[in-house]
């Protein structure tokens, strides 16, 4: 912990949301419930929203004219699920920061269990779901991507760990020293290697309005996770190459042989011919497709962009719209 005294400790709870008006009230209710049995701590509540096209804002401003610990960012687009918390991370200035979503699926509960193990000396105390109440086939594909990269990673990854958890200043800051404009932050936490606290929990089934989450942003995440943190799929096209080349030329030589010692009746056809060519052909694109992938990744870090770039600030006390750089870490409160 920072050398604050009791009285003044500032804990930042970091929450983005995007069209999420049905619940962020209910979460600001459970969130001051949850720490009223912590008098010594004083908080803030930053919401980064991704220009929401309901009544979030709306909503949200309500609440911080009454609720000075109520802070809002609103960003002038959709930045993205990765870009975006991070950017609200960086703005924070807790002596400790508690990132969570805004859909109550991340239980406001877990606050208390996450101060006592920061208390105890840990400098990262996490949410771990090893049960979800989500649909069968969502927890399955989740679990497998888990399981799957956990053991292609570079380093020993937090199984069932989303991003929600407790963080102490010093995790921050390392953070900001790395200065990478798309952080996967779940591999950044187990890259720096702070000794952790997992709390497990089961996550309940959203209750109001639906998932952001589709297709594309859950393939974005995945991939994001695994160029960052693993050689393995360059490593294995590589590899294939080799045993495929080796098994294109032992079929060769073997055509070879067969048509020197059968000459008059040995014939293969045009059909295996065929498969043979789709199939290298969809190998190839395969490892052509991953290749890209880490080009992509590449590409992001050389363009260097904002994190997102903001349209207004609630309760700061500047408020400006600023373009977000990784700066020096901010004092404590």
């Amino acid at each position: 912990m920072s050398d604050q005294t009791e009285s003044s400790v500032l804990i930042s709870i970091v929450t983005p949301c995007f069209n999420e008006e049905d619940n962020v009230s209910e979460l600001v209710e459970r969130i001051g419930t949850a720490l009223a049995p912590f008098p010594k701590y004083d908080y803030e509540h930053i919401f980064i929203d991704n220009a929401s096209t309901d009544r979030t804002v709306e909503r949200i401003k309500l609440i911080a004219q009454t609720n000075p610990k109520i802070k809002l960012i609103v960003n002038t687009r959709n930045f993205g699920h990765i870009r975006s918390p991070v950017h609200a991370i960086m703005q924070a200035r807790g002596a400790a920061i508690i990132t969570m979503a805004s859909d109550l699926q991340d239980p406001p509960e877990l606050l208390g269990a996450f101060l006592k193990q920061w208390e105890a000396g840990y400098k990262i105390a996490v949410g771990v779901k090893p049960k979800s109440r989500e649909t069968f086939l969502m927890t399955l594909v989740r679990r497998t991507y888990y399981r799957t990269i956990g053991r292609i990673s570079d380093v020993k990854l937090i199984p069932d760990f989303t991003g929600f958890g407790l963080y102490d200043r010093s995790v921050i800051d390392e953070i900001r020293k790395i200065g990478d404009p798309y952080p996967y932050f779940r591999g950044l936490i187990s890259e720096l290697g702070f000794e952790y606290a997992t709390i497990p929990f089961e996550q309940p089934r959203r209750l109001r309005g639906i998932t952001k989450n589709n297709f594309y942003t859950l393939y974005d995440l995945a991939m994001l996770g695994i160029t960052s943190h693993s050689k393995v799929p360059v490593r294995l096209a590589a590899m294939a190459g080799f045993l495929l080349a080796l098994l294109s030329l032992g079929v060769s030589i073997t055509y070879l042989l067969l048509k020197l010692m059968f000459w008059d009746y040995f014939t293969v056809g045009t059909a295996p011919i065929l498969i043979s060519v789709f199939f290298f052909a969809a190998v190839q694109l395969f490892f052509i497709g991953i290749i890209g992938e880490y080009v992509l990744s590449i590409h992001s870090q050389v363009m260097k962009r904002p994190l997102v770039v903001e349209k207004e600030r609630i309760n700061f006390e500047r408020e400006s719209i600023t373009l977000t750089k990784l700066e020096p870490p901010c004092g404590y409160v």
